[in-house]
């Protein structure tokens, strides 16, 4: 499956928030932002605009170049782990290299 931006950065915005200790309506007012569209963020239902994250990180004090490099870090960390839990797919046994001849259409004479 495949690993998505808003969800990690929702997952960042999300540990931010809570490390801190505060509640999503307190950064939603500071933030100007609906609660339930913040709620969405954090659970990467939604993809914020740089506006949004922008007033998100300003809320909570904390840089937006911070979140998107903390994001960045835990992408990769799930992509690695998604390579290494994968399983193979059945196409995985075929070779490349292998050449395969297709004959050229023979016409048919009809009587």
């Amino acid at each position: 499956m495949a690993v998505l931006l808003r969800e990690v950065i929702g997952d960042v915005l999300r540990d931010a928030r809570t490390s801190q200790g505060r509640t999503l309506r307190e950064v939603s007012d500071s933030a100007r932002v609906s609660l339930g569209y913040l709620s969405e963020v954090e659970r990467g239902r939604k993809e914020a605009s740089s506006e949004l994250l922008s007033a998100i990180c300003t809320a909570l004090d904390v840089p937006l170049s911070r979140v998107l490099t903390d994001a960045g870090e835990k992408m990769a960390d799930r992509e690695r782990l998604a390579r290494l839990t994968a399983v193979p797919s059945q196409d995985s046994s075929i070779n490349v290299a292998t050449k395969v001849v297709i004959p050229h259409p023979v016409a048919m004479a009809v009587a």
